[in-house]
């Protein structure tokens, strides 16, 4: 009796899975003139009415991915339980009404977001049903360009992109290094007059195009010097770049030292003095170029910066732990709290929906960072999915970018040009544990009697920006000029 029941329940669900609702998903002739072989996404949400352009990780919503070869125009690829998928299969997805959105990755340009890549191929949002009637069928045909942002120059702001040899080489295509470029009130008045540059770099999803217009930097000037501010644009095709070395993205680091640096100092009035600043991941960017870096620059302010100790990465030590998701009671990880103790997202969704975005998003873009390949040309990810386990393989890799460790075999070699130069502040609270990994690099840099200031403010990842926070951070960059010009007045 037992056994015809369980019979019973595989054929049940087996019907359902021929039977529920699929979407079938095409290009319009006039949106790709070639077949299209590559990854087409579709996104889901009841309360997003764009949903492709969620911020992935950060926002969790069905998502599924499928992988076709030599699609032609009006010819349709099918989601159904085989697609790859986020959280669920479809078959097995909450009823209730969605907007969907289809999406085919073309990756023209090397922007990170997929939903928003420049080039890339979308359908216009419909609102569908989701409803226990199995035989529906949506049509969803994707016929809209992605179109590029555009960057508002003015007088005082200008775009900068060179084209970088380094990396046109590694990527085998012509590829840039971009930035923008505020220059001080008083700039074209003064044409014998010559200023020190801050590269400041945005955290993870920000890119130079819009970056500058959140604001007036508050690094306008260095105690009574003005300066020029290069917005550096961290976005790349895999996420972040980091402006690090790289086996998937290539150069970066070297392109910015050797060409995009060389333009800015060729194009506008700079006495050569160079200092960083970044959040986030941007604050990681400027630990990574000036310790990597140490006599191009003249000091780096790092704010909140992402993992400087992989003994704590998103809140675990990779080189210890056999398990990403869970700790050793059995309870879900979170990779993204409040006020750095209330979890709001695990571990686990992060990466099973990067798993369906597989390119542009921030773990993965650790992964294309710190990673590398394998001897047949895999990718190797520090963590498997879906059981969340580590890749004890890719260890060897992360650890040439774990910058305490860098700093530690490296020290005797690097304290001359660096004593004095770096500045890492970050909140108490920190929604991304950061502010645990910094205390573990404090704890070492003072041990080596390493003069670095290690500053700790009340608040989190995106509250710490007071009055006091900036001006502290600035004055410290004015401190490192001046040390600078007397260096350079010998």
């Amino acid at each position: 009796m037992e056994k015809t029941a369980l019979i019973n329940l595989l054929f049940l669900i087996i019907g359902l899975h021929l039977n529920a609702q699929v979407f079938e998903v095409s290009f319009a002739k006039e949106a790709i003139k070639e077949d299209f072989s590559g990854n087409v996404l579709l996104y889901l949400s009841k309360e997003k009415k764009a949903p492709k352009n969620i911020f992935v990780g950060l926002e969790l919503t069905p998502v599924y991915r499928m992988q076709v070869q030599n699609l032609k125009a009006n010819e349709t690829v099918t989601f159904n339980d085989d697609a790859i998928s986020y959280p669920v299969a479809l078959s097995n997805i909450e009823r209730g009404i969605y907007y969907v959105q289809a999406v085919f990755d073309l990756n023209l340009y090397g922007d990170a977001n997929i939903g928003t890549s420049t080039g890339n191929i979308y359908s216009e949002p419909i609102r569908v049903n989701l409803d226990k009637n199995f035989k529906t069928v949506f049509k969803i045909e994707a016929n809209q360009e992605v179109a590029a942002t555009p960057f508002n120059e003015t007088a005082s702001l200008k775009e900068l992109r060179v084209s970088s040899k380094l990396l046109s080489a590694f990527h085998n295509k012509e590829m840039f290094v971009s930035a923008a470029v505020s220059l001080p009130e008083g700039y074209y008045e003064n044409p014998k007059v010559t200023y020190p540059v801050v590269y400041t770099i945005s955290g993870f999803g920000g890119n130079y195009k819009y970056y500058p217009g959140k604001g007036k930097s508050h690094i306008g000037n260095l105690g009574d010097q003005p300066v020029i501010v290069v917005y550096l644009d961290g976005s790349c095709s895999e996420g972040h770049s980091t402006y690090a070395n790289s086996d998937v993205n290539g150069p970066w680091g070297d392109a910015f030292v050797q060409e995009l640096i060389p333009a800015v100092n060729q194009k506008y009035q700079t006495n050569k003095a160079n200092l960083l600043h970044g959040h986030s991941s941007g604050g990681w960017t400027s630990l990574w170029l000036q310790i990597n870096y140490p006599k191009v620059f003249a000091g780096a302010w790092s704010s909140a910066p992402d993992q400087v100790d992989f003994r704590n990465y998103q809140n675990k030590n990779i080189y210890e732990t056999e398990d990403m998701f869970y700790d050793a009671a059995g309870n879900l990880l979170a990779d993204v709290t409040i006020a750095g103790r209330f979890p709001v997202i695990s571990a686990k969704d992060f990466y099973r929906t990067e798993n369906v975005i597989y390119r542009g998003s921030q773990l993965r873009s650790f992964d294309a960072v710190f990673g590398g390949y394998d001897a047949e040309g895999n990718r190797i990810r520090l963590v498997h999915i879906p059981d969340g386990s580590i890749n004890k393989n890719a260890i060897p890799l992360w650890k040439r970018y774990d910058l305490s460790l860098l700093l530690r075999a490296n020290w005797n070699d690097l304290q001359k040009d660096l004593n004095g130069k770096i500045r890492i502040s970050v909140g108490t609270s920190d929604n991304f544990h950061l502010h645990h990994a910094v205390r573990l690099l404090e704890k070492e840099m003072k041990k080596l009697d390493a003069n670095m200031e290690f500053t700790y403010y009340p608040g989190d990842h995106f509250t710490l920006f007071t009055d006091d926070y900036k001006k502290e951070g600035v004055a410290f960059l004015t401190e490192c000029y001046a040390n600078w010009l007397l260096e350079n007045e010998k």
